[in-house]
């Protein structure tokens, strides 16, 4: 089992940075590829990026390539996206995902969710 809790979101302009986190916890924590997602109202799930356990390969959609950086402290169980150059398309509630085994971008195969954090960038 594995207990999720991301944090950070917040209102910024367009153009700003926030940076997200996302608390692992549970036996399992420290053996999961874990994942963002966002979701903008009206529309699916979308992911954002992804990394690997335990060497730390990233996984980034086309949109937010160059813009964002996803990393982990394993140390702490803790994920981060650090999301620069944000714009109007950004906004949505980012959601960390966790999963034991292989990263994939496929929000079903996630078993394991955070509560969702609200980011909304404004022009």
């Amino acid at each position: 089992q594995v207990q999720l809790v991301d944090s950070g979101g917040g209102l910024v302009q367009a153009g700003g940075s926030l940076r997200l986190s996302c608390a692992a916890s549970g036996r399992t924590a420290s053996t999961a590829a874990m994942s963002w997602f966002r979701q903008a109202p009206g529309k699916e799930r979308d992911f954002v990026a992804a990394i690997s356990r335990p060497g730390g390969t990233t996984f980034y959609a086309d949109s937010v390539k160059g813009r964002f950086t996803i990393s982990r402290d394993n140390a702490k169980n803790t994920m981060y996206l650090q999301m620069n150059s944000l714009k109007d398309e950004d906004t949505a509630v980012y959601y960390c995902a966790a999963k034991l085994g292989l990263v994939t971008r496929l929000d079903g195969n996630y078993p394991y969710w955070g509560q969702g954090t609200q980011v909304t960038v404004s022009s």
